[in-house]
């Protein structure tokens, strides 16, 4: 985004005045800005009508009074760009433009021409909602809306106005800073919205609804300045089925592209990644109300041994934990409690004290510096409205759990069992205590953990940030080297492959002689990308019959297959000893995320198992470590069952030189595909590999 763009984005966000364009729709959005608060200049353009809303209508943009800081545009698709061209010539300072029938409906020549007639103007949109500011109560909005803000609070950004809609009508008391429906994203993308806001001393937390990012690297550098400033970007990717994937498309235009790849880059970049609206907005409220944790630690709090049970088995599932409570711990709450109560972590601390602040507050506190848990959280369900009776016993609870956490200096957070029961009031309340009113157990135990998670990958960012994404690439067309032409590129980069020479039929026992038995015969065919399934591959061959045996089996099983992938030519190499482990190992260009490493269980468990993971390149060591410690295959590295261990530090030492030869060689090669990779103690071994050379 351009220094001038940026300047325009703040006009019009922050107006002073707002010049709204078009009919009913245009009338719409003046009743939503006055709803809202706005306060400055409303001029409207409309040459059939004499006012909208009180607003004295101008025939034309010309005969505006001033230069507009904002517009809202929402006439018909053809008027679009001649506005567009008259506003930028004024000097206007952002536009958000409801008008739809762009890229939407593969319009892209009409797209493009919105795209140049905008200038240096802020433009959000088109086929968008538009933009709402609750810190300074603006609004340039297309229908009703909700949503409040105590002065602070979460920034979100969608790519869908209905979505943006509902959360702004949700009952979840989400502080709110900006809300931004950005449609097609032709000239403000995501990642533009991110780096704004990322500065915003009034945001504290960024929400994204991505459907499709349009410029990776811009939002890996976005999202890491918000990390670094202390503000957490939660994200909720959509599109990742192959009916999501098509409606996004014709929703906004988007690539929704490889969910696996979206991973990689949030976790790359400290992004918060979840998967459902309700976990959405928990997530953004409970970091926009506290701090984040430093670590997955919670001293839990129930009024009930059912619900005590119910924390403590989710956040297993998690990987959050509840410490338990150590011996002194143990003696000075049991000298608190109710003998009925069991001391523990959660604790149930009974009904006998619920309510009495001058014995819940020692509870509490006593807990909190006892387990030194990282944060702290109490399951409360209030009464339903009109039934008032019991309320001032929860809110006593609430009151000495707050000191308590206030005191210890704890992030805390107060959670309903179920989310209806929390009731508006006490969700403010709760929010003016610096407590995080959390609307169900899931949920609030998710958010703690993906809060402590962002923490470390904040200090892990701050040490040591991330070197940029590789520059998009991509191949028109690839030419598949045969496997003995793919190894010879390994090996040629330094990576281990078997012994072996390739050789015609009549060669074959030559060359087995020569390696020694027991050896492998492969079949050599561009057309064989898959030699088990084509009956071309066949292991621990121990003698010369065999070796016969197998290239007239071999001959009939492709001939049977595929006929014309029949050839004379052969691979012959030395049998591999048992590993440690088999991986996979895929290294690929590509057009949105650059170039990407993917690890996992190899051989016959790939398609059977799904253990996988995703790294954006450039990676370091480390990075690669981390990644296969993580798979269930990394456990084969560690003595599984009495095995061997493997050096780690040398096995990711090898696949980073893997890493660092493709990536040198990207004008060359596209892809690398490693499957299996033995993996032994001291080093590993590509057993099997397809090399994807460039077509020029």
């Amino acid at each position: 985004m351009t220094p001038e763009r940026t300047v325009n984005l703040k006009r019009l966000l922050k107006p002073r005045h707002i010049a709204f364009i078009g009919g009913r729709d245009a009338a719409i959005a003046i009743r939503e800005a006055r709803r809202r608060g706005f306060t400055g200049c409303m001029w409207a353009v409309n040459p059939k009508r004499t006012d909208l809303e009180g607003v004295q209508c101008v025939p034309s943009i010309s005969d505006l009074p001033d230069v507009p800081d904002a517009v809202y545009l929402a006439i018909p698709a053809d008027g679009v760009v001649v506005a567009l061209r008259e506003l930028a010539a004024i000097g206007a300072g952002g536009v958000v433009c409801f008008s739809a029938g762009f890229k939407e409906i593969g319009n892209i020549e009409a797209e493009n021409s919105l795209k140049e007639a905008t200038g240096d103007m802020a433009l959000i949109g088109p086929n968008c909602y538009g933009l709402i500011n609750y810190i300074d109560n603006t609004a340039l909005w297309s229908f009703e809306h909700g949503g409040w803000s105590p002065g602070y609070g979460t920034a979100i950004v969608t790519q869908s106005g209905m979505f943006s809609s509902d959360i702004t009508m949700s009952a979840r008391s989400l502080p709110m800073a900006y809300m931004v429906s950005a449609g097609n994203q032709s000239v403000l993308g995501l990642e533009d919205f991110l780096n704004y806001f990322a500065d915003d001393p009034a945001v504290r937390t960024i929400g994204l609804h991505i459907e499709g990012l349009q410029d990776i690297p811009a939002f890996e550098k976005a999202a890491i300045k918000a990390i670094k400033k202390g503000v957490a970007v939660v994200a909720l990717k959509t599109g990742s089925s192959a009916i999501g994937s098509t409606l996004t498309v014709s929703h906004t235009g988007s690539l929704s592209g490889s969910n696996e790849l979206y991973e990689a880059l949030f976790k790359r970049c400290g992004v918060i990644s979840v998967n459902n609206p309700a976990q959405f907005l928990e997530t953004l409220k409970y970091l926009s109300v506290v701090d984040a944790p430093t670590d997955p630690s919670v001293v839990g709090f129930t009024c009930s041994g059912g619900g005590a049970t119910m924390l403590a088995d989710h956040a297993e599932k998690i990987g959050l934990t509840f410490p338990k409570v150590d011996v002194n711990g143990h003696k000075a709450l049991r000298s608190l409690l109710p003998d009925i109560a069991t001391v523990s972590n959660p604790l149930d601390y009974t009904t006998p004290i619920w309510g009495e602040p001058e014995r819940t507050y020692p509870v509490f506190s006593g807990a909190m510096e006892k387990v030194a848990a990282a944060a702290a959280l109490l399951v409360q369900d209030y009464p339903a409205a009109g039934l008032d009776a019991s309320k001032i016993y929860y809110q006593n609870d609430a009151n000495t759990f707050a000191k308590a956490a206030q005191e210890m200096r704890i992030p805390a957070a107060i959670c309903s069992t179920l989310p209806e029961n929390l009731d508006e009031e006490t969700r403010r309340y709760l929010i003016s205590l610096g407590i995080a009113p959390m609307q169900g157990i899931h949920e609030a135990l998710n958010a703690i953990r993906a809060a402590a998670t962002w923490s470390g990958c904040r200090e892990r960012i701050i040490a040591n940030q991330p070197k940029e994404l590789l520059p998009s690439f991509t191949a028109d067309e690839l030419d598949m080297l045969t496997e003995d032409e793919g190894k010879r590129w390994l090996a040629l980069h330094n990576i281990n492959v078997p012994r072996g020479r390739s050789i015609s039929a009549r060669h074959v026992q030559d060359a087995a002689i020569e390696i020694g038995y027991p050896v492998v015969l492969k079949m050599m065919s561009k057309e064989l990308i898959h030699k088990t399934e084509a009956g071309a591959v066949t292991l621990g061959i121990k003698n010369t019959k065999a070796l016969h045996d197998a290239i007239d089996v071999m001959k009939h099983c492709v001939a049977e297959y595929h006929a014309k992938a029949l050839t004379d030519n052969f691979l012959v190499e030395a049998m591999s000893p048992p590993p440690l482990a088999e991986l996979i190992v895929n290294l690929r260009s590509d057009r949105q995320f650059g170039a990407s490493l993917v690890l996992g269980s190899g051989g016959i468990l790939t398609e059977l198992v799904s253990d996988v993971i995703t790294l954006l390149l450039p990676v370091t060591p480390t990075d690669i470590a981390q990644a296969l410690q993580s798979l269930r295959a990394g456990q084969l590295l560690n003595g599984f069952r009495g095995r061997g261990i493997a050096d780690i530090n040398k096995v990711s030492l090898e696949l980073y030189s893997l890493c660092e030869a493709f990536i040198q060689n990207r004008d060359q090669v596209a892809e690398i595909e490693i499957n299996p990779m033995f993996i032994y103690p001291d080093h590993v071994i590509a057993v099997d590999a397809l090399v994807g050379r460039i077509l020029r």
